[in-house]
């Protein structure tokens, strides 16, 4: 297989990039100074793309490439991957579900203690001596608060699981019920966010799914609420969730991810009842490993001819 191309857009993980390099002819996009012309010399060799979260498949990508058989995607995530082409063209596309479920679920749970309990805020406190001139201002207590969370698969489950160890009553919407699921439904997430405390992006993007949290899902949620999202940016109304939080129509934020990344909305920096944090959700060395180990499983499997470990495609 070491003559198989595979070509990696942008740096992903040094793990990923040396397993890979011990098995293909690994190409490594951003270490190139014109882009285009090195996908058009080795158009005829890559067989396979990486993606991840942030850089995928599109379709100019795809068509660039005639002997394209897989994308591999290093992430949960397949937004960045153009489904409808992969399709027609006979391109199988993977992910890495459940081995970063936990790491993410983890987070959530980080991010709301961190946001009503004002961590961030009363270690700065510490560090800048304010400690001695007087106690730090009373917060919010997580235990018993109502967890509505947007999106009930394995991160949402999961999620689930840990805030009932918190006596959290849990809600959820999705786009339909599920039948062995004891917590409460609603029908819609306007519904969801005006009986929640906490309300907890975990759904896939998707067209249907993109600004799911607008406006009116904001004010539902309210001047009490906390946002936790740990999706996708657009999943969020960005400009509605910031003036929202400037005006204090809602409570506060635990943001993971943003809309257009690394570029976060500056007004969000002085607030100290947001918790910003750079697209860590599944940033663990153990974690990591494991998603690039699914990976290159993924591939191995493809050309060997064997049935693929998490397909999507």
């Amino acid at each position: 297989m070491e003559s198989i191309g595979v070509l990696m857009p942008i740096p992903m993980s040094n793990y990923l990039e040396r397993e890979l390099e011990k098995r293909f002819n690994l190409l490594k996009l951003w270490t190139v100074p014109n882009q285009t012309q090195f996908i058009k010399d080795h158009a005829e060799s890559v067989r396979a793309i990486i993606g991840n979260s942030s850089s995928g498949a599109d379709a100019e990508l795809i068509g660039s490439l005639p002997n394209l058989e897989i994308v591999a995607s290093f992430s949960v995530g397949i937004d960045r991957v153009d489904l409808k082409v992969c399709k027609e063209k006979g391109i199988r596309v993977t992910n890495t579900p459940d081995v970063l479920t936990d790491d993410v679920a983890d987070l959530v749970i980080g991010l709301t203690l961190a946001v009503l309990r004002r961590l961030c805020e009363s270690d700065r406190y510490v560090r800048a001596g304010r400690w001695k001139k007087g106690d730090y201002k009373l917060t919010t207590k997580f235990t018993g608060k109502t967890v509505g969370i947007i999106g009930l698969g394995r991160i949402g489950q999961a999620v689930a699981k840990r805030a009932e160890a918190f006596s959290c009553p849990i809600a959820y919407y999705a786009r339909s019920e599920k039948p062995d699921v004891k917590y409460r439904y609603y029908h819609s997430v306007p519904e969801l966010a005006a009986n929640s405390d906490i309300l907890v992006v975990a759904c896939a993007l998707t067209k249907e799914t993109r600004n799911i949290v607008n406006r009116e899902v904001i004010d539902a949620l309210g001047p009490k609420g906390v946002l936790i999202n740990v999706g996708r940016g657009p999943h969020v109304d960005e400009p509605e969730l910031v003036s929202a939080l400037v005006e204090g129509r809602l409570g506060g934020a635990g943001l993971d991810v943003y809309q257009n990344e690394p570029e976060v909305p500056e007004e969000l920096f002085g607030l100290e009842n947001v918790v910003l944090l750079p697209h860590v959700g599944s940033a663990t060395n153990e974690t990591r490993e494991a998603m690039a180990n699914l990976v290159i499983g993924n591939l191995e499997a493809h050309f060997l001819k064997k049935p693929l470990l998490t397909p999507v495609v």
